[in-house]
Protein backbone atom coordinates (compact mmCIF):
# COMPACT_ATOMS: atom_id res chain seq x y z
CA UNK A 1 0.00 0.00 0.00
CA UNK A 2 1.33 3.48 -0.78
CA UNK A 3 1.56 6.10 1.83
CA UNK A 4 -1.21 7.94 0.88
CA UNK A 5 -3.06 5.37 1.57
CA UNK A 6 -2.46 5.76 5.48
CA UNK A 7 -3.15 8.97 6.58
CA UNK A 8 -2.85 10.72 10.02
CA UNK A 9 -5.66 13.08 10.79
CA UNK A 10 -4.47 16.04 12.46
CA UNK A 11 -7.68 17.15 14.21
CA UNK A 12 -7.92 14.12 16.51
CA UNK A 13 -7.61 13.79 20.10
CA UNK A 14 -5.17 10.97 19.30
CA UNK A 15 -3.88 11.32 15.33
CA UNK A 16 -1.63 8.06 15.62
CA UNK A 17 -4.80 6.03 16.35
CA UNK A 18 -6.27 7.34 13.03
CA UNK A 19 -4.88 4.91 10.95
CA UNK A 20 -7.06 2.88 11.33
CA UNK A 21 -10.18 5.28 9.60
CA UNK A 22 -8.07 5.21 6.53
CA UNK A 23 -8.75 1.68 6.69
CA UNK A 24 -12.49 2.25 7.20
CA UNK A 25 -12.74 4.34 4.12
CA UNK A 26 -14.72 1.74 2.53
CA UNK A 27 -17.13 0.64 4.88
CA UNK A 28 -19.95 -0.94 2.33
CA UNK A 29 -16.72 -3.43 1.62
CA UNK A 30 -16.21 -4.41 5.10
CA UNK A 31 -20.00 -4.73 5.41
CA UNK A 32 -19.68 -7.23 2.53
CA UNK A 33 -16.77 -9.19 4.03
CA UNK A 34 -18.37 -8.73 7.46
CA UNK A 35 -22.06 -9.98 5.88
CA UNK A 36 -20.00 -13.05 4.28
CA UNK A 37 -18.27 -14.43 7.37
CA UNK A 38 -21.37 -14.05 9.47
CA UNK A 39 -23.48 -15.85 6.69
CA UNK A 40 -21.13 -18.66 5.92
CA UNK A 41 -20.82 -20.05 9.27
CA UNK A 42 -24.64 -20.59 8.59
CA UNK A 43 -25.04 -21.99 5.80
CA UNK A 44 -22.42 -24.53 6.35
CA UNK A 45 -24.12 -25.33 9.33
CA UNK A 46 -27.39 -25.90 7.73
CA UNK A 47 -26.24 -27.82 4.86
CA UNK A 48 -24.20 -30.27 7.18
CA UNK A 49 -27.10 -30.72 9.40
CA UNK A 50 -29.81 -31.04 6.17
CA UNK A 51 -27.45 -33.74 4.25
CA UNK A 52 -26.48 -35.74 7.65
CA UNK A 53 -23.01 -35.23 7.50
CA UNK A 54 -23.69 -33.32 11.00
CA UNK A 55 -26.19 -34.43 13.71
CA UNK A 56 -28.38 -31.74 15.19
CA UNK A 57 -29.39 -31.39 18.26
CA UNK A 58 -33.24 -30.46 19.57
CA UNK A 59 -31.75 -31.47 23.53
CA UNK A 60 -35.55 -33.06 24.65
CA UNK A 61 -37.35 -31.13 22.40
CA UNK A 62 -40.67 -32.54 21.12
CA UNK A 63 -41.11 -33.87 17.63
CA UNK A 64 -37.34 -33.68 16.64
CA UNK A 65 -38.24 -35.29 12.89
CA UNK A 66 -40.04 -31.34 12.52
CA UNK A 67 -37.71 -29.21 14.69
CA UNK A 68 -34.14 -30.54 13.92
CA UNK A 69 -34.70 -29.89 9.99
CA UNK A 70 -36.33 -26.48 11.07
CA UNK A 71 -33.58 -25.34 12.97
CA UNK A 72 -31.33 -26.58 10.54
CA UNK A 73 -33.56 -25.53 7.38
CA UNK A 74 -32.92 -21.64 9.47
CA UNK A 75 -29.80 -22.06 9.60
CA UNK A 76 -29.56 -22.00 5.56
CA UNK A 77 -32.25 -20.03 4.99
CA UNK A 78 -31.24 -17.05 7.21
CA UNK A 79 -27.40 -18.00 6.10
CA UNK A 80 -28.10 -17.17 2.58
CA UNK A 81 -30.00 -14.05 3.27
CA UNK A 82 -27.36 -12.35 5.23
CA UNK A 83 -24.97 -14.05 2.88
CA UNK A 84 -26.84 -12.17 -0.31
CA UNK A 85 -27.83 -9.25 1.71
CA UNK A 86 -31.21 -9.95 1.09
CA UNK A 87 -33.97 -8.76 3.07
CA UNK A 88 -31.27 -8.33 5.76
CA UNK A 89 -32.64 -6.60 8.81
CA UNK A 90 -35.78 -9.52 8.55
CA UNK A 91 -32.75 -11.97 8.64
CA UNK A 92 -30.75 -10.78 11.37
CA UNK A 93 -34.25 -11.04 12.97
CA UNK A 94 -34.51 -14.40 12.70
CA UNK A 95 -31.04 -15.39 12.89
CA UNK A 96 -31.32 -13.88 16.22
CA UNK A 97 -34.44 -15.47 17.37
CA UNK A 98 -33.14 -18.81 16.64
CA UNK A 99 -30.08 -18.54 18.17
CA UNK A 100 -31.50 -17.54 20.95
CA UNK A 101 -33.20 -20.46 21.21
CA UNK A 102 -30.61 -22.48 20.01
CA UNK A 103 -27.82 -21.05 22.77
CA UNK A 104 -30.48 -21.53 25.49
CA UNK A 105 -31.54 -24.90 24.95
CA UNK A 106 -27.83 -26.80 23.12
CA UNK A 107 -25.32 -24.56 24.79
CA UNK A 108 -26.22 -24.90 28.74
CA UNK A 109 -22.28 -24.77 30.31
CA UNK A 110 -23.99 -24.39 33.39
CA UNK A 111 -25.80 -27.70 33.44
CA UNK A 112 -22.27 -29.98 32.99
CA UNK A 113 -20.50 -31.82 35.88
CA UNK A 114 -17.62 -32.38 33.73
CA UNK A 115 -14.92 -30.33 33.61
CA UNK A 116 -14.63 -31.16 29.67
CA UNK A 117 -18.04 -30.38 28.43
CA UNK A 118 -18.48 -27.39 30.79
CA UNK A 119 -15.60 -26.06 28.76
CA UNK A 120 -16.62 -27.01 25.39
CA UNK A 121 -20.18 -25.75 26.06
CA UNK A 122 -19.25 -22.30 27.74
CA UNK A 123 -17.00 -21.60 24.53
CA UNK A 124 -20.17 -22.15 22.10
CA UNK A 125 -22.04 -20.27 24.45
CA UNK A 126 -20.50 -17.04 24.46
CA UNK A 127 -19.33 -17.92 20.77
CA UNK A 128 -23.11 -17.26 19.58
CA UNK A 129 -23.19 -14.57 21.94
CA UNK A 130 -20.43 -12.65 19.79
CA UNK A 131 -22.89 -13.74 17.14
CA UNK A 132 -25.92 -11.68 18.61
CA UNK A 133 -23.55 -8.65 18.14
CA UNK A 134 -22.58 -9.27 15.03
CA UNK A 135 -26.41 -9.02 14.06
CA UNK A 136 -27.10 -6.52 16.11
CA UNK A 137 -24.17 -4.57 13.81
CA UNK A 138 -25.52 -5.99 10.59
CA UNK A 139 -29.15 -4.88 11.76
CA UNK A 140 -28.05 -1.63 12.81
CA UNK A 141 -25.86 -0.67 9.94
CA UNK A 142 -27.86 -2.23 6.90
CA UNK A 143 -26.17 -4.87 4.41
CA UNK A 144 -24.53 -1.72 2.98
CA UNK A 145 -24.21 -0.99 -0.72
CA UNK A 146 -22.95 -4.44 -2.34
CA UNK A 147 -26.36 -6.50 -1.28
CA UNK A 148 -29.15 -7.56 -3.03
CA UNK A 149 -31.27 -4.58 -0.95
CA UNK A 150 -29.34 -2.22 -2.36
CA UNK A 151 -29.67 -3.47 -5.68
CA UNK A 152 -33.25 -3.05 -5.06
CA UNK A 153 -33.35 0.08 -3.81
CA UNK A 154 -31.15 1.92 -6.87
CA UNK A 155 -34.06 0.24 -9.24
CA UNK A 156 -36.93 1.65 -7.24
CA UNK A 157 -34.93 4.86 -7.29
CA UNK A 158 -34.65 5.26 -10.97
Amino acid sequence: MSRETFNVDRSSPLPILSYADSLARNPDALLLIGRLFVGAIFVLSGVLKLTGVAAYSTRGWPAEWFFGPLGAGTELLGGLLIFAGFATRYACMLMFAFMLVATFTAHRFWSFADPAQFRAQQSQFFKNVSIFGGFILIFATGPGRYSVDAMIARRRNN
